[in-house]
This record gives C-alpha cells, sequence and structure tokens, in this order.
C-alpha cells in the first residue's frame, strides 16, 4: 500500500488532460481498492474542478460495485443460508454508505414485538396470524399498489422506511422475522408473485438443501399475510397459461431469491431508462449465477 503522501500526489494528477495518464492512475487507485476511498472522498470535497470530482466520482464507483460483486460470491459460497446479509447486499448497490446496523435495528425490534405474542402452544396457523397483526397492523407494513414497479420497493431499506413493497420484497422480510424465531416458513418463487409456504415442522427443510415433503399452506404478504391452498396456485398458473411444475409449489433456495431481486431491479431501471444500472444489476446478477 502506498504511503498517503503518495497516494494524494495520484489523485490530484486525475484531472491530467492526457487520457492515458488518466487511465494509468485509475487501473492503480481500482487496484488499491476500499481503504483508498476516504482519500478519494477528501479530495472530491476540497476540489472545484468538475472534471476531477467526475473522474473520483467514477473510481469510488467501481470501488464500491466491485466490492460487491466480492461480496456477493462469498455469501453464494459461504452464507447464503443468511437471507439478510443477501439482501443487505443488493441495497449497497443503491446506498453504498447503507446504515446496516439501523436496519438490523429496525427488524430486530419488529421480531421482538412479534416473538413477545407467540407461544409454544401455537398452531402454525395462530403463528401466521400473530406474524400478519405485527407486521401490518401493528407498523403498518403493505403493498405498494400505486408504484408496484418502482426500484425502491427492492431495497430492504427503503421498504422499512416507507412500510411499503412488492411481493417479494415483504416476503423477504416476512421471512427474515419467521426464520429467526424458528418458524418453518419458506420462499415460492411462483412466477409474476412471490409468496410462501409454512411446511410441516417435521419435514426440516434447509433453507438451500432437499425439496420438502410437505407444505401445510401458503401465504401472501402482499394481501397483508392471506392463508392460501395450492388449489390457488393451480389457478394462478392456468390463469397465466403456464405448466404446472413442481418448482412453482416448492420453497427455493436463497440464492435464487436474491436473483429474483436483482431481475425486479432490472425491468424496473429499464423501463425508467437507466442502461448503465441496468448493465450493472446483469454483471451482480451473473455473479450468483456463475458462484
Amino acid at each position: 500500500m502506498l504511503r498517503e503522501q503518495e497516494l494524494n500526489a495520484l489523485i490530484s494528477l486525475l484531472d491530467d488532460p492526457d487520457e492515458s495518464v488518466y487511465h494509468e492512475i485509475q487501473a492503480k487507485l481500482l487496484s488499491l481498492g476500499h481503504n483508498v476511498i476516504p482519500l478519494l472522498e477528501h479530495a472530491w470535497e476540497n476540489s472545484f474542478d468538475s472534471v476531477l470530482q467526475s473522474r473520483i466520482e467514477n473510481i469510488i464507483h467501481k470501488i464500491q460495485f466491485d466490492n460487491i460483486g466480492g461480496q456477493l460470491q462469498d455469501w453464494v459460497r459461504k452464507d447464503q443460508g443468511n437471507l439478510l446479509k443477501g439482501i443487505l447486499l443488493v441495497a449497497r448497490y443503491q446506498y453504498p454508505d447503507l446504515d446496516e446496523k439501523k436496519i438490523i435495528k429496525q427488524i430486530e425490534q419488529i421480531k421482538q414485538d412479534v416473538w413477545l405474542e407467540l407461544n409454544n402452544n401455537l398452531t402454525a396457523l395462530e403463528k401466521v396470524r400473530v406474524i400478519n397483526h405485527i407486521l401490518f397492523e401493528v407498523h403498518g407494513f403493505g403493498g405498494n399498489t400505486t408504484n408496484y414497479h418502482a426500484p425502491q420497493n427492492s431495497y430492504i431499506n427503503n421498504v422499512l422506511e416507507s412500510k411499503k413493497g412488492n411481493p417479494l420484497s415483504l416476503s423477504i422480510l416476512y421471512l427474515i422475522i419467521s426464520q429467526d424465531l424458528s418458524i418453518p416458513i419458506y420462499g415460492v418463487n411462483l412466477p409474476e408473485h412471490f409468496v410462501l409456504a409454512y411446511m410441516d415442522e417435521e419435514s426440516q427443510f434447509p433453507v438451500y438443501g432437499e425439496t420438502p415433503n410437505k407444505v401445510l399452506f401458503y401465504i401472501n404478504p402482499f394481501s397483508k399475510g392471506a392463508v392460501f391452498s395450492s388449489k390457488e396456485i393451480d389457478a394462478f398458473l392456468k390463469q397465466l397459461k403456464l405448466p404446472f411444475e413442481q418448482t412453482y409449489y416448492e420453497p427455493c433456495p436463497n440464492v435464487d431469491i436474491i436473483k429474483r431481486v436483482f431481475r425486479n431491479l432490472i425491468i424496473a431501471y429499464e423501463k425508467l431508462g437507466y442502461p448503465t444500472k441496468v448493465k450493472e444489476l446483469e454483471n451482480l446478477l451473473a455473479v450468483l449465477v456463475k458462484a
């Protein structure tokens, strides 16, 4: 690692009109990774040169973007059982300075409120009613029906602040809370509308593992936790003219959930006309596909 004085000298040359010089310095700074960001930010704050500021912004973004890609690889290989960590990595794409402790604290509060209402004598349906009451009535979460395709619906920090989300983001919040409380609820990758499955506790279905034997019932967080059976999935697939594939009825691994979040974001930014974001998100999705 170069000394701070040498790094500052490099940064000061970023406004060099010679493109080859700029690209050489850029490559050097990128190779240094996350540790160089504070110096870049300091240089940006103390400069009135728009060219220098723009180049610093691009380098910081590239370092942060590459860092997310690397962490996604690690998550898939070592820690995909932690759904919260996966969705926080998604949020850090748009919000690199995300206050993760604040988000964890908000979710912990909801979980605590649910836990206080639970007891060992409750049936599966009664446990779901408790979660629904706390999440949708006490804390006021609900589906974002007016801006259904907005990218904000896919970022967990925005969902927690606005109390609005799409079927997938509300399901992710529901999953994080229920699984932390050892309630056997898992995500179901149903086309067009993500839902949840409450499993027979005897199934012992892992977050990423073999197909379970039994689903007790399904849950739709977008409809405030409405409970339904496989017959409704039959009718939904028939309406969409889709085949009755077994995967549409069974829990999916967390990596598939995060892939779907990225696909939702890609669609959202395509609609808004942000091709650079679309390309970057496609690259992050590719990290999960290849891992």
